[in-house]
């Protein structure tokens, strides 16, 4: 079903479309316009650079932590948060309900973008790096 496919086919499929145009694809202007830049700086801080998106990469994992721990933090409240959110005659719990399900949501939205973002600019510098690399052992 097509419907269940991922942002890569959806894209493939779109670039496919305008094989004219796709030079000026917003799926690759953006991604073109980041690698032109990491070209432009030197190795040393480049790879400087890198270490850093690494550490970034991996410490984006904070947010699944955050949304997870926070059932723990309801059930030490629970007794007081039930009786906030089931008083007789209020919806209170339909708006708390919507409320985290709506903050887990974006959270985790959130949450791989900025994961998927970090892996892409890592693998340009690492393919910018290993170009020059492989220049250097060339000459």
């Amino acid at each position: 079903m097509k419907i269940f496919r991922g942002d890569a086919h959806k894209i493939y499929k779109r670039l496919k479309e305008n094989q004219d145009a796709i030079h000026e694809s917003k799926y690759l202007k953006d991604l073109y316009e980041v690698r032109k830049f990491y070209e432009s700086i030197e190795s040393d801080v480049l790879q400087l650079i890198y270490y850093r998106l690494v550490k970034e990469e991996n410490g984006s994992g904070m947010i699944p932590i955050f949304v997870s721990s926070i059932p723990f933090l309801f059930l030490i409240f629970s007794e007081h948060l039930q009786k906030i959110l089931f008083q007789e005659g209020t919806r209170n719990w339909m708006i708390f309900i919507v409320c985290y399900i709506t903050g887990i949501t974006f959270a985790l939205f959130l949450h791989f973008r900025e994961k998927a973002w970090a892996s892409s600019h890592i693998e340009m510098i690492k393919d910018i790096l290993e170009e020059r690399k492989n220049k250097q052992h060339d000459i």
